[in-house]
């Protein structure tokens, strides 16, 4: 079933999909998260993914894919605000490169989308490798069926309805509600309305969104990660090079093997323990099968 069937069924159903089926792997079976260390972004990014056996394993010919980055704020990419338009870059390339008939980039930010487009560097980065680097249209966000449990029906971006694959492609940073902002909470800008209601119960909302939006895979820049003061602080000292990307076609690997870069245990995070749902033996790190690298 193609990725935009499944959502419209979901819609229909008012159910949102499983955020993972079993996380628990036997050490034979193929790496199910990469972690590559190294100078440079795209190379890292490059890495993670050839780690994980390609993208032509999550992109088919053919297919429309939206890239999503956290393109929040105004921000240059020294502040570690926006994700690093080189993994960006990377991953635009790659998914063109697997047969991928149109690339869009987008995200609903927080500031002036032009001005966080452009001093972001990703509008550049993107549209060099060939993708469609879009504003969002308030006239293309639908209301639709979330089926969370707490996110029941909200104003949904089209294209993101409409994509055969969705590629998550978050910063890690620190965030002062959340205290991790990563892959589950990088969705807010997938979305309309009066996004300020969601952070009542932003921990329930992060995984309603997360598991209605099932990305084929999830590319976590942590190459600048912020670590105090997100998630949009102007002071270089809160920033730390960590030089590192993380990829996997899980959501909930992506958040907890990243939370732990910030010094989180993912148990101790409350959205992660309500996204492992009865089975909090997936938020054991030790237990995922891990592909390493430095490049």
């Amino acid at each position: 079933m193609q990725r935009r069937d499944f959502i419209k069924s979901a819609i229909l159903a008012g159910v949102g999909a499983s955020i993972a089926p079993s996380l628990l792997k036997s050490a034979s079976s193929p790496a199910e998260l990469a972690v590559v260390k190294g100078e440079d972004p795209e190379k890292i990014a490059n890495k993670a993914l050839e780690l994980l056996g390609g993208m032509s394993k999550y992109i088919g010919k053919g297919d429309v894919v939206i890239v999503k980055p956290n393109i929040g704020w105004d921000r240059v990419p020294e502040l570690a605000g926006d994700t690093n338009p080189f993994v960006v870059k990377a991953v635009v390339r790659m998914a063109l490169e697997a047969g991928a008939k149109k690339v869009k980039v987008m995200d609903n930010p927080c500031n002036d989308p032009r001005r966080s487009y452009l001093r972001s560097g990703i509008k550049d980065a993107a549209e060099e490798v060939g993708a469609s680097v879009e504003f969002m249209d308030e006239r293309r966000f639908r209301d639709v069926e979330v089926g969370g449990g707490v996110l029941k029906k909200w104003p949904v971006y089209i294209d993101f309805l409409e994509a055969d694959k969705i590629i998550n492609v978050p910063i890690l940073k620190h965030h002062g509600l959340s205290q991790v902002t990563i892959g589950m909470k990088n969705w807010l800008g997938a979305v309309g309305g009066r996004r300020n209601l969601l952070h009542q119960d932003i921990h329930q909302c992060m995984v309603d969104m997360s598991n209605f939006f099932k990305p084929a895979l999830t590319v976590v820049d942590a190459y600048r990660i912020r670590v105090n003061n997100g998630p949009q602080g102007t002071n270089p000292s809160d920033v730390r090079l960590e030089k590192t990307v993380i990829a996997t076609a899980n959501p909930l690997y992506a958040d907890a093997y990243g939370a732990t870069l910030l010094g989180h245990k993912p148990i101790d995070l409350p959205f992660l323990r309500i996204a492992a749902g009865a089975n909090q033996a997936k938020l054991d790190i030790s237990k995922y099968n891990i592909a390493s690298a430095a490049v």
